[in-house]
């Protein structure tokens, strides 16, 4: 087994992904949101809302927000959950989930929230009814061993959502790799002061598993029923399997 991994297009020690991706992070927090907003025309919030309508999550559900950053996903959950549900947002990286945090206790949401490595989650067994992860797992180390955590802690009937850039389909490809490596690392020099990372964002989306692959990783890990969901022309997909 090679005890390389990558950080974009280069070849990295696993234990320095972990760094370099924290610092990444740590970089463009400030920006997180603005800068999705201009990278996807806004389009990531329909994404994000389209993700928590095909969840089947209710009222009184328990949901684990895996990587969830400035809390877009969890605030449309606890909108779901309601009073007697709950959602516990979770992420590796301390000051994106202090910003998540405010920006949910600025709507009224008082819930979970845990620091904590989505390779080693620390929950029960069996004891969420969902667990979604927005854009983070292209960023995880070990992509398996996060899968595998994330069917320990679901309930049985429980579902995972894995929402993440994927590979567009042929006639959007030259488009998009101009875009990705010409507008994208522009906008965060001009924008967020900080074109490394936004270059790094489109290195890890090509190195990210394609929708197919993706789906017979979650099947390896135990998923059941595992489809997708292509946007944009496979821009983004949404993944979607079950714990039977």
């Amino acid at each position: 087994m090679s005890d390389k991994t990558h950080f974009g297009y280069q070849q990295v020690a696993p234990e320095e992904k972990a760094s370099r991706v924290r610092g990444v992070f740590d970089s463009v927090v400030q920006k997180y949101d603005v800068m999705n907003d201009l990278m996807s025309a806004g389009m990531h919030r329909a994404w994000k809302r389209f993700t928590v309508e095909i969840s089947g999550v209710g009222p009184g559900r328990r949901v684990l927000d895996v990587a969830g950053g400035t809390a877009d996903l969890a605030r449309l959950f606890a909108d779901r959950v309601g009073a007697t549900g709950q959602v516990v947002l979770t992420d590796i990286n301390a000051a994106m989930l202090e910003l998540g945090r405010d920006r949910l206790l600025d709507r009224g949401c008082v819930t979970p929230v845990v620091q904590c490595d989505a390779e080693a989650l620390p929950f029960e067994s069996r004891s969420f009814d969902c667990v979604s992860i927005a854009f983070g797992l292209r960023n995880v180390t070990r992509k398996e061993h996060a899968l595998a955590e994330m069917h320990r802690v679901l309930k049985p009937g429980g579902v995972v959502l894995i929402l993440e850039f994927s590979k567009v389909t042929p006639a959007f490809q030259a488009a998009y790799d101009w875009y990705s490596f010409n507008v994208l690392p522009r906008l965060g020099r001009i924008v967020a002061n900080d074109e490394a990372s936004y270059r790094y964002l489109a290195e890890s989306i090509r190195m990210h598993p394609d929708q197919a692959t993706l789906k017979s990783m979650l099947e390896a890990a135990g998923f059941e029923r595992v489809e997708w969901f292509n946007m944009t022309g496979g821009v983004v997909a949404l993944h979607r399997g079950y714990v039977l």
